[in-house]
């Protein structure tokens, strides 16, 4: 279950409290759904019954006990709720191997939206080479969310509607002498607001390198997947990944690689909403960073046949791959097999 999903089940228990009369609150439009704070636990966890308590007129406390059976009865990835503190809602879910089955079946569009919502974006910007770029990624990132898209440069009419300016800070120097990769990430990983930096730091084969370190992390995955098959197993998604203890329960050491991944629809979302492809990047070297601590685990050792646990690393592994790729495509950025 993704953050995204889960906020809607969140909002349909809300809806369930009203419609039996434990609540008497306007619904809202959203629930934000973030890592649990210090004192928190399972996976994920919202502030949704501080945000109810006055306008329900009850202690933030008591809406999150109202709200705890209708979580549990929701949706079957949840296996636990906890109240924590003055009222948040923690939750444990079910299993990792639901999470990376859908990522393997969406693949690369892993986080985009199936079916169009009908609004249409206009996007303009001026005749700048970084604006230019930022557009093109943005327009990537919006189609996958399901918006429609028309660009344009600036001065230009959109079927009479100003649209949105993409208008970020303008490069120094011409970021292709570094190569159409590297160039379009120099543009896209600052935030608009920042003056990107076009330099020979976005070449090197260095972890000071982000570019690097999600290209690298991809290419791992690829050749984890290759050795494998060499080694006569492959992946089959499940829950026996990780080992006991952790911040992230059962699942130790790779809890961070299964919240990365789940979080990307969210980051996708986000990216589109606040029109800002930096989000993404910034994202994917979450990703990387967190999946590259756990590659040396994934095969078997020595004499160790494969086994199931084997089998559910080398699937999240592959989902992480499937993540880097798919985002790296969305800024139009090449995803290699070899570095």
């Amino acid at each position: 279950m993704t953050p995204v999903e889960l906020s809607r089940t969140v909002l349909r228990a809300v809806r369930s409290a009203v419609v039996m009369g434990e609540l008497k609150v306007a619904v809202p439009e959203r629930a934000v759904v973030t890592v649990p704070g210090a004192g928190g636990s399972g996976e994920y966890a919202t502030n949704i019954a501080l945000q109810l308590a006055r306008p329900a007129g009850q202690s933030a406390r008591r809406v999150a006990e109202i709200l705890s059976p209708y979580l549990l009865r929701a949706d079957d990835g949840i296996r636990d709720v906890v109240v924590t503190g003055p009222g948040f809602l923690n939750f444990s879910l079910a299993g990792s191997g639901g999470l990376v089955s859908e990522v393997l079946r969406s693949g690369v569009r892993y986080g985009h939206v199936d079916q169009g919502t009908g609004q249409v974006v206009r996007l303009r910007a001026p005749q700048e080479l970084r604006a230019l770029v930022v557009m093109d990624s943005l327009a990537r990132i919006l189609r996958s969310q399901g918006v429609g898209v028309e660009t344009g440069a600036t001065g230009q009419q959109l079927h009479d509607h100003p649209g949105v300016v993409v208008r970020p800070v303008p490069a120094p120097s011409d970021p292709f002498v570094l190569g159409a990769d590297a160039g379009r990430w120099a543009l896209l990983y600052p935030a608009p607001h920042d003056r990107p930096r076009i330099g020979g730091e976005h070449l090197v084969q260095r972890e000071s390198n982000p570019l690097f370190r999600v290209r690298y992390a991809h290419a791992r995955t690829r050749a984890l997947s290759s050795n494998a098959a060499d080694l006569g197993f492959g992946a089959v998604a499940g829950d026996a990944i990780g080992m006991s203890g952790g911040p992230y329960g059962s699942y130790g050491s790779y809890g961070p690689v299964l919240a990365a991944v789940s979080d990307h629809p969210r980051v996708l979302a986000a990216a589109a909403t606040h029109h800002d492809p930096s989000r993404l990047a910034r994202h994917l070297v979450v990703v990387a960073d967190a999946v590259m601590p756990v590659l040396p685990g994934v095969l078997p050792r020595g004499g160790e046949k494969p086994s199931a646990t084997h089998r559910a690393r080398l699937a999240l592994v592959e989902a992480v791959g499937a993540v880097l790729a798919g985002g790296l495509s969305l800024l139009g950025i090449d995803a290699p097999d070899h570095l």
